[in-house]
């Protein structure tokens, strides 16, 4: 199974499960819906022409990072004096990009990574950021008639974190220093499915130099739920703790998270994907989301994902709030 099948938690089998019809309105599709606060377009988007008489379906994935963005999508279009309907919190990557396909919703943020391995089939990612987006894109654009609009610089890929006092005592700010590590501090917290993998966690030590066996001992690994690793590193579980890049716990917990300065992890940069007959229509789309795209970075994401993941705060406002302290949006 391609890594990004798992950790992108492709549930569902697509959207039959889901009791879906020709049209997502007289479907049974779960989302997050509620209410989204009106808002006026501002700053850099003031002058976007009005998509007024448009109507565009957004839809995400059922986890923060993607119900966060999401939100951020559905705002910025009602904004805009679009008709947008609401199918964010999809469960399951797999449904979202069949109802993206199939014309159902016109607009999701996806990963590069994800449509590379999971969605397009391929083995091997593409270590440049801007080949590995324009790769996707392309054959998207191809076959699908989606177009790919420009990456945001955020990159939530795997990852591994230490304890900040902990990589400071071992002097390690990326994971070519582990073969420094005394072979007793080589401890890892990683999840069953990762540590299994015929493209993960042993060929990744075999990368890094630290081949398992030899140079990191079966008795130091450790396998935990993937939600229980950041909380097990934190406790002195392990040294080295398996994470996704932009995950809020990261910053909450104060880990650093080690560069993957030999690129064994696919890149997952985040992009808006439309409907190509939707954006040829709606040309001014491109513009609507060029500048908010900029600002995704690994640090805002990491900042706005604690804020719902750590302070229980919910999507919609974290994206509204951020929208409108970014000057995108006032009230």
């Amino acid at each position: 199974m391609p890594r990004a099948l798992s950790r992108r938690s492709l549930l569902g089998g697509g959207l039959a499960l889901l009791g879906l019809g020709p049209a997502l309105s007289a479907c049974g599709l779960g989302t997050a819906g509620g209410f989204i606060p009106s808002a006026t377009l501002a700053g850099p988007l003031a002058s976007v022409p009005s998509l007024d008489g448009a109507r565009i379906g957004v839809g995400s994935k059922n986890f923060s990072e993607q119900l966060l963005v999401g939100k951020m999508a559905v705002i910025l279009f009602n904004a805009a004096g679009a008709d947008t309907q609401d199918y964010t919190n999809i469960p399951g990557s797999s449904s979202s990009r069949q109802a993206l396909v199939e014309n159902q919703i016109q607009m999701v943020w996806e990963y590069t990574g994800t449509a590379w391995i999971a969605y397009q089939g391929h083995d091997k990612p593409i270590p440049d950021e801007h080949q590995q987006w324009q790769a996707v894109a392309d054959e998207d654009l191809k076959e699908h008639n989606l177009v790919w609009l420009p990456p945001a610089p955020m990159n939530n890929t795997y990852g591994f974190a230490v304890k900040r006092e902990e990589a400071e005592r071992l002097g390690i700010t990326k994971l070519s220093e582990i073969k420094n590590v005394p072979v007793g501090d080589r401890t890892f917290c990683v999840e069953s499915e990762f540590n299994n993998r015929n493209d993960g966690f042993k060929p990744m030590l075999q990368l890094y130099e630290v081949p398992f066996g030899s140079g990191v001992p079966d008795k130091q690994v450790k396998i935990f739920d993937t939600g229980a690793i950041y909380a097990a590193t934190d406790q002195g579980e392990c040294v080295f703790g398996e994470v996704f890049t932009t995950d809020g716990r990261i910053k909450a917990l104060d880990l650093v998270v080690l560069e993957d300065d030999r690129k064994f992890f696919p890149l997952y940069n985040l992009s808006a994907v439309i409907q190509k007959p939707t954006l040829d229509e709606h040309p001014q789309i491109r513009d609507l989301f060029a500048p908010v795209t900029e600002k995704l970075t690994n640090d805002v994401l990491l900042d706005l994902n604690a804020k719902i993941d750590v302070d229980g705060e919910e999507p919609t406002a974290v994206a509204y709030d951020w929208l409108e302290k970014e000057g995108f949006i006032t009230r």
